[in-house]
């Protein structure tokens, strides 16, 4: 990569972990702090996790195409404003209510489509599978920070030190799209899709398998969180303030594993094979959740699914970039964020919901088979460029 393209990826990755670290923080805490706001239950906390996915689900594709209208920078802005309001109305609440609300105006916030566009914008063709990639790996880094950050800040000041801390992260991300990502050449991206190219899109059955494993991805991740904060407390006996003690060794780990083998992926182009091996390493999260489970078996479980989770992170924008046409590029990365944040949504959801009803197990069990679904759908995955993004 040439300086300027090396010195946008470094800005806008940077900006991908401080906008990732708003939905991250919260999860392994939520259930745990939550109980404290007026008016909680299981099912409203689930609502909390997961309702920043909802409106941050419902508003990429829109945000996507205006910044293939508008500019990238300007609906980048745009978010990060949001974001930072929906921040303090969070922080400053004492209701679940208020809580929820804070949450959606966080999701409404919705800039990861025009983010990962400003990155293809700025990145030759030979280039931009890479800077998906390292994209996607700054997620895994935004999970790990958040996981291990989020523990350490509740038990310092509650669920409001964490947005407080999102906020300020959030005014940080406008001086650093100001000061360090330059601006995209005038003739960088195109002026828009034409007429029925986002039709043509959506017919696309690659893209379809990508951002359905997005989904998927998010909605196991959040769900998971729902009971594990708690399961950690009562099987393993960890005050809810050291947990990060636990989180920290085994995402470390987890990331260092997966970097080596996302390389490997790209350079054997064997990015499908990867991610189906990927698929599989999932399954231990939800043998983590299982009752009869040992603690130990728990520690295993969970550093397998970290992996899993990071590598899968790192490799799907990458091969969404392969696949959608640069003509619709803002429309593709709008829609992979939307089912993205969707699925963190129904996470949350379901998750609060189902342990409601039934405790761990009962999440387990719906997470396992989730990932039958998911499996079936990445049966027949291809490595090659779909027609649209040929044709």
């Amino acid at each position: 990569m040439n300086p300027t393209e090396r010195r946008a990826l470094a800005g806008l990755a940077s900006l991908y972990v401080f906008r990732m670290l708003g939905l991250f923080m919260v999860l392994p805490v939520l259930s745990l702090y939550g109980a404290d706001y007026r008016g909680s239950t299981p099912a409203l906390l689930g609502l909390a996790l997961g309702a920043y996915g909802l409106s941050q689900a419902l508003l990429q594709i829109p945000l996507g195409i205006l910044s293939d209208r508008w500019g990238r920078k300007p609906v980048i802005f745009l978010g990060l404003a949001v974001f930072a309001a929906g921040s303090l109305v969070a922080a400053l609440t004492d209701s679940v209510y208020g809580l929820i609300f804070g949450r959606i105006l966080q999701g409404g916030g919705a800039i990861a489509a025009a983010t990962m566009a400003l990155a293809a914008d700025l990145t030759r063709d030979e280039n931009r599978g890479k800077a998906m990639a390292v994209i996607g790996a700054s997620i895994g880094v935004a999970f790990v920070l958040a996981v291990v950050l989020g523990p350490l800040l509740a038990g310092f000041g509650g669920l409001s030190a964490i947005f407080w801390l999102t906020a300020i992260l959030a005014v940080l991300g406008m001086l650093l799209v100001w000061r360090l990502v330059p601006n995209p050449p005038v003739n960088a991206a195109p002026r828009g899709p034409r007429q029925g190219d986002f039709a043509r899109l959506l017919g696309q059955v690659e893209i379809w398998r990508l951002v359905c494993g997005v989904f998927f991805l998010h909605l196991l991740l959040t769900m998971m969180f729902v009971p594990l904060p708690l399961l950690l407390v009562d099987k393993l006996g960890i005050a809810s303030e050291q947990h990060w003690k636990l989180y920290a060794p085994l995402l470390v780990g987890a990331f260092v594993l997966m970097v080596p083998l996302m390389r490997m992926a790209e350079k054997r182009q064997q990015v499908p094979a990867a991610m189906r091996l990927a698929l599989l390493g999932l399954v231990f999260g939800g043998v983590a959740l299982m009752s009869r489970v040992p603690g130990y078996w728990i520690v295993v479980c969970l550093g397998v699914f970290f992996l899993a989770f990071n590598l899968l992170e790192a490799l799907l924008p990458a091969q969404l970039t392969r696949v959608a046409p640069a003509e619709c590029r803002g429309a593709a990365t709008g829609l992979y964020a939307t089912l993205q944040f969707l699925g963190a949504f129904a996470g949350g959801s379901l998750g609060g919901v189902i342990y409601g009803w039934g405790g761990a197990p009962a999440v387990a069990t719906f997470a396992l088979g989730t990932l039958v679904l998911w499996s079936l759908a990445w049966w027949q995955m291809r490595g090659t460029r779909a027609g649209l993004a040929s044709s």
